[in-house]
């Protein structure tokens, strides 16, 4: 009876295992959900649950996890959630870019926090970061993602090998998205700074003896932090256009549809 109970525990511990490593690896790379502040027992929890949750709706095959098929199994599986994650961590990395990109033109590039996941970043990236994450959740992006992780397990079922040469391509085309989407963001920050810098260098060059720098500094600085504040509800739409993107690409290219 022990070691008819002791075989049943072991079987289902192979079957969830793999599942369970999926979940696990998208939950270790995806946005939001691999911050700092979601620790590790949140993230165990949340793939223990979901694990929980998607186990009796699907047949699982019976893999030793310690045999070769077993491990390249388990590789698989890991890659798939790192690929689902992955594709949204460019568009977040995007945030980052566009902040430093509009932090140096406003001359803030030396004022800098510390951010957990990307590092000692300019305060407008940090700002730019935290508006992608509440926009990100207020779409109920982070309920796509695991809407999509969960249909993952029926539209890619454990077993079937990824097609690594179509989506390596696709990744490497994606990560593009890094800085055309930074670009997206800044652009009209960015414009209205070029058109400073041309007025202060007019100014620099009619009366030289004007302390240019001693004004200019602190009037780009001004003029910027105004220039944020109207763009905000254009850098808001583009940001919520980037995390769509990145979503539609997760089901195009992992999922298939």
């Amino acid at each position: 009876m022990i070691s008819f109970l002791v075989a049943d525990i072991v079987e289902i511990f192979y079957t969830v295992l793999l599942p369970f490593v999926r979940i696990s690896a998208m939950l270790i790379v995806a946005p939001v959900l691999s911050m700092d502040s979601v620790t590790i027992k949140i993230r165990i929890i949340v793939a223990i649950a979901l694990t929980i949750a998607i186990y009796p709706l699907l047949d699982w095959p019976v893999i030793d996890p310690v045999s070769a098929s077993g491990l390249v199994d388990i590789f698989q599986q890991a890659l798939i959630g790192i690929v689902m994650g992955l594709f949204l961590q460019v568009v977040a990395a995007a945030f980052v870019v566009a902040g430093q990109t509009i932090s140096t033109t406003m001359g803030l590039a030396m004022a800098s926090l510390a951010d957990p996941n990307f590092g000692t970043v300019p305060v407008i990236g940090l700002l730019l970061t935290i508006l992608g994450t509440l926009i990100f959740l207020s779409i109920g992006g982070h309920i796509i993602l695991i809407e999509m992780l969960l249909e993952s397990f029926r539209l890619v079922p454990i077993g079937e090998r990824l097609p690594l040469t179509e989506i390596y391509p696709e990744l490497i085309a994606w990560s593009s998205t890094m800085f055309l989407g930074a670009v997206l963001i800044a652009i009209p920050i960015l414009c209205i700074m070029l058109l400073i810098n041309i007025g202060l260098g007019i100014i620099a060059r009619a009366a030289p003896q004007l302390n240019i720098f001693a004004v200019g500094f602190p009037a780009m600085i001004i003029v910027g932090l105004f220039v944020l504040i109207f763009a905000m509800n254009g850098i808001g739409l583009r940001m919520q256009y980037l995390w769509n993107l990145g979503l539609n690409n997760i089901r195009s290219t992992i999922l298939g549809i």
